[in-house]
């Protein structure tokens, strides 16, 4: 077991150092080694030798004896080590360098939490907004008691633990002198009051769930993964704090005839050899009816006409995307006879196009 330092080396003072410049020395050396602020390896052993030091040289007896004898003078005062200290411990020693005091505020007000809802929309519905109503099941305030929780005709009482401030106080003395300790009253927990006859609903919480339907309005153009914010519709706050949110979280369905691509609508419109070869007019599905769409003669798959302004609304701004509308020329894969007389002769007149 390695030896003792001298406890004045310890402290960094003179042997002939007054009790006031023995105190003023260990307040330094001690909040420097405290283990809860300084997170070196050896923090703590050094703050318990500091404290050995000083819990022997701020008595004038034990000082005495240990300028004396040394630290064989000491062996009564510590048999036991650290354990025979006459503080409270690590934790009232750093907090006392932080003012003299620790305070807890009052529960006030707190804002109640977000909720969350999913609902599915059609492609119509997500182009050009729709209203929705919703069922959501959330905290209220208790009807009966109105969110008192006290039952009706009956009040809460003021907190006889702390007068009604939600806060106790607590006066200790330590080595560095006197502070007091401020904290959450325990009987009525922060309140201030305390409810006596409390609602038989709600059973003094002053709060019950229930199910409620909203209704939502969805704006044009918008996708899946889209959320529809409604300030106020989500959970009771607490203590006076205004509601959370709902955050409406929208899925929108495939269409049977288009796909989005961001605001623009495409669509495959299949035509036969006889419509790509000589050119047609044909009538398009849009998002509001059908159309009306020239072909040229030559048409091949793959071909893109685009259809201006028949696309999605755009969600933040005027305007809106267009409709593209993709061709994809139709191999027949049963004719009848005539039409395989047709496409023998025709196939002989025509020769492959090679470019």
């Amino acid at each position: 077991m390695p030896a003792k330092r001298d406890y004045y080396e310890v402290l960094g003072i003179r042997r002939d150092a007054s009790n006031e410049e023995v105190k003023r020395a260990f307040r330094k050396l001690a909040f420097e080694y405290h283990p809860d602020h300084n997170r070196n390896g050896d923090a703590e052993e050094k703050f318990k030798e500091v404290n050995e030091a000083y819990q022997v040289l701020s008595d004038p007896d034990k000082r005495a004896a240990y300028d004396q004898f040394g630290h064989g003078g000491t062996d009564g005062f510590f048999g036991r080590g650290f354990e025979g200290f006459e503080f409270g411990g690590f934790g009232d020693i750093f907090d006392a360098f932080f003012g003299g005091a620790t305070t807890t505020a009052r529960r006030g007000p707190r804002r109640g939490s977000d909720l969350s809802y999913q609902t599915y929309i059609t492609f119509e519905e997500a182009a050009f907004g729709c209203e929705k109503e919703i069922s959501i099941l959330r905290t209220e305030a208790c009807a009966t008691c109105q969110g008192t929780g006290s039952k009706p005709g009956s009040r809460a009482t003021k907190c006889p633990s702390c007068n009604g401030a939600g806060q106790v106080r607590r006066v200790q003395q330590s080595i560095f002198g006197r502070f007091t300790n401020i904290a959450t009253c325990p009987q009525c927990h922060g309140e201030g009051s305390i409810i006596t006859d409390p609602c038989p609903h709600c059973r003094g919480t002053g709060k019950e769930r229930r199910e409620r339907r909203i209704s939502v309005k969805i704006p044009a153009g918008v996708d899946n993964g889209t959320q529809v914010r409604l300030k106020g519709e989500g959970e009771l706050g607490e203590r006076g704090g205004p509601p959370g949110d709902l955050y409406v979280s929208l899925a929108v369905k495939p269409h049977e005839l288009f796909v989005r691509d961001g605001d623009n609508v495409i669509y495959q419109l299949a035509i036969n050899f006889a419509q790509a070869a000589l050119g047609t007019e044909i009538e398009v599905p849009t998002l509001e009816g059908d159309t009306k769409l020239k072909l040229p003669a030559g048409s091949q798959t793959g071909d893109e006409f685009k259809l201006k302004h028949k696309g999605i609304p755009h969600l933040r701004g005027r305007g809106r995307g267009d409709q593209l509308v993709r061709l994809r020329v139709v191999t027949p894969k049963h004719l009848t006879k005539e039409q395989r007389r047709l496409f023998e002769k025709l196939s002989e007149t025509m020769k492959p196009d090679r470019k």
